[in-house]
């Protein structure tokens, strides 16, 4: 009859002890990198700054989405809208000042340097122009279909 208190009492000390060390592990946090974009950009770094709007394309050369995004940015030049490429081999400075860690991000600033809108990645054509005209003119373009009452 001792033998078996001492046998239950080790069981349940080892049990107690596994159930605690089971508790006490927290599961790692998967690891998600996330990318972002500058809130804020120093107009004079930049081309044009006296223009009410910068499109600023942050690119790489061995980027093949960067040649497009630039291409579809390119477009906007106007009098309101300077648009500058970024090109990470001859602007490194400018990558790390504004700690861009992924091609293409696109920023759409005002004349405060404050980002109104921006893009990590590939955009259509129609997305950037609307985001540009949107932020411009806000109400300029039609609510999209998440908006509406069902």
């Amino acid at each position: 009859m001792t033998r078996l208190l001492i046998a239950l009492t080790i069981v349940a000390v080892a049990a107690t002890v596994a159930w605690w060390v089971q508790r006490r592990r927290v599961p790692d946090a998967p690891t998600q990198r996330r990318y972002s974009t500058p809130e804020q950009l120093d107009r004079s770094d930049f081309v044009r700054p006296e223009a009410p709007w910068l499109v600023a394309v942050f690119t790489s050369d061995s980027c093949d989405k960067c040649i497009e995004v630039a291409t579809k940015a390119a477009v906007l030049e106007s009098d309101d809208v300077a648009v500058a490429n970024i090109e990470f081999t001859t602007d490194r400075e400018l990558h790390a000042r504004y700690q861009i860690d992924a091609v293409p991000t696109l920023v759409i600033v005002d004349s405060d340097g404050v980002t109104r809108r921006s893009f990590l990645g590939p955009m259509s054509a129609t997305d950037l122009w609307a985001a540009v005209a949107e932020v411009r003119d806000p109400g300029s373009t039609p609510d999209s279909c998440d908006q509406h009452a069902d």
